[in-house]
């Protein structure tokens, strides 16, 4: 199979990986790369737990073709912490007990910073529908939504906590 060059910025750094026809982003994000936060779980769109942010919408990396990244920015959950410093998103999560088995915890995360990043204040169902897409077998959804209800109200949501 031909590979292609592609050129995007991951978490703020400039990043080119040769990608295969037909490589799906997670592929190339966790084996390409070695960032590993983005999930696999259903490989078919339906889980949630594959999200990451391009150009600050989320999408599902198990069905973006790697290709289509070219010359975007994307965060994934590694990109959200500042050094030792945690995102508020993620300090909530910790506190509120948001994160059990933590497998869907990077969906999660990345679903609620496009959320916070479009909408600082948002309303509860506003959160329940931007998690809608993500999957959680562990915290019943409570601890999550008030966790990202947390994060909102400390007003520091859109930056590091």
């Amino acid at each position: 199979m031909a590979k292609k060059p592609v050129r995007f910025h991951l978490n703020g750094s400039e990043k080119a990986v040769f990608v295969e026809d037909g490589q799906n982003l997670l592929d190339m994000l966790r084996r390409g790369i070695g960032d590993l936060t983005p999930k696999y779980g259903c490989g078919q769109g339906t889980c949630g737990t594959c999200t990451v942010l391009i150009d600050g919408e989320p999408h599902l990396s198990c069905l973006t073709l790697a290709e289509t990244v070219e010359g975007r920015q994307l965060t994934t959950t590694a990109g959200l912490a500042s050094g030792n410093r945690l995102h508020a998103l993620q300090a909530a999560f910790m506190e509120g007990f948001a994160a059990q088995c933590g497998y869907c915890t990077p969906g999660m995360l990345m679903a609620a910073k496009a959320l916070l990043d479009r909408n600082p204040n948002p309303s509860r169902q506003e959160v329940v529908e931007a998690i809608s897409g993500n999957i959680c077998r562990c915290t019943g959804y409570e601890p999550i939504i008030n966790a990202i209800l947390e994060a909102a109200k400390s007003g520091d949501a859109r930056h590091y906590g």
